[in-house]
């Protein structure tokens, strides 16, 4: 795969799981000088694993093995944004959050209510609210109480079908969810402490036609991109002047739609710091786009700027850029031991055999 002078290169397999890899999450007070990369990976063995990178050398190593708390498949975590605490959630319908205490994690809080599979887990930008969504079709937002405890200050009731995936805004305390439904739902508090839905991106406003999976947006919060079982990419953006407060949001509207790029459903998609989106999907590709502002009259476009052709065996479940743009993580399926993979961004695949990790880095300049 390369485009110009880019390639996407393997660094690394990660074993340790003995099931299929769900998901991974980078830790972002990590990756410094004094401070190695961690990031975590959980799985259908009912584990999470977290990793840390030796400088000395740049191989990933398992620094610990979080069990005995769920008692089914945990399929999302999320560390906080002060990388002390990591929430995981489960098909046991429950979260677990656990504190890293002297490099020993400790579960320190379950938050219960959903009445199923919790099947996605988000912290706010400030680390003082959590959100968590269920095949019961629900979004809870949990307040991050003293002594960590969490309370739910909000069960948000709008989605039809089995929802998805939920995520913060990045700068502001306005929430994002995704449904089996085809639609993105956007969540702000009216200032009295109430939650309501401020806006339905869907069908009749040139969504999706199918199962929304995930979204993501730039660094700067003023677009976002979703990808959906319709084998499609929407880019979206705000209003002139952008998000200014929860109480006077913005509105989002389609800016593209990007098509014929994969041809079976696209799971996964995150967007680097640097304006490179990257797409996993269950046809095993993976898919990179940037902006083209070339001869156009209607504003700018995304163009195709590298891809892979089966980078893994099975379906590309998940895929996120590293915070600091060090190696990002593949977990992968395998038929040798359940593992992970670690590149400039992270991708999940989903596996009837044990998970590999395969590591891979985007490198190289373009001209």
């Amino acid at each position: 795969m390369e485009d110009g002078n880019m390639e996407l290169k393997e660094i690394q397999t990660l074993e340790g799981h003995s099931d299929r890899v769900w998901s991974l999450a980078w830790n972002p007070a990590t990756g410094t000088s004094n401070n190695p990369p961690v990031l975590a990976s959980c799985s259908g063995d009912k584990t999470v694993r977290i990793w840390e990178q030796t400088p000395s050398n740049g191989l990933w190593n398992c620094k610990a093995v979080l069990d005995e708390t769920h008692t089914r498949t945990v399929r999302s975590c999320a560390w906080s944004p002060c990388g002390k605490f990591l929430a995981t959630s489960s098909f046991d319908a429950t979260t677990a959050i656990w504190e890293n205490i002297g490099g020993d994690f400790e579960c320190v809080s379950t938050l219960e209510g959903h009445e199923n599979e919790v099947k996605s887990v988000s912290w706010n930008a400030s680390g003082s609210l959590l959100a968590t969504c269920s095949r019961d079709k629900t979004v809870w937002i949990w307040e991050v109480m003293p002594g960590n405890e969490f309370e739910c200050v909000s069960v948000l009731q709008g989605h039809t079908q089995d929802v998805k995936m939920v995520k913060w805004h990045p700068t502001m305390d306005v929430l994002f969810s995704c449904s089996y439904d085809n639609t993105v739902k956007v969540w702000a508090e009216d200032g009295t402490g109430d939650w309501h839905c401020a806006q339905t991106l869907g069908e009749s406003n040139n969504g999706h036609s199918s199962t929304v999976w995930a979204l993501a947006f730039n660094a700067e919060g003023n677009r976002m991109v979703t990808c959906s079982d319709d084998l499609t990419l929407k880019i979206w953006k705000t209003d002139d002047g952008g998000m200014e407060s929860s109480n006077d949001l913005a509105s989002w509207h389609h800016l593209c739609t990007l098509s014929g790029y994969h041809d079976r459903t696209i799971f996964s998609v995150h967007w680097s710091r640097e304006g490179i989106i990257a797409s996993g999907a269950a046809d095993d590709a993976l898919r990179f786009f940037v902006e083209s502002n070339d001869g156009l009259v209607d504003g700018p476009s995304y163009k195709l700027l590298l891809k892979r052709e089966k980078a893994h065996d099975m379906d590309i479940n998940s895929v996120q850029w590293g915070p600091k743009q060090w190696p990002i993580k593949f977990p992968c399926p395998s038929p040798s031991p359940y593992s992970s993979s670690v590149s400039n961004m992270e991708e999940l695949k989903r596996s009837p055999f044990p998970s590999r990790t395969t590591a891979h880095s985007l490198s190289g300049q373009q001209t």
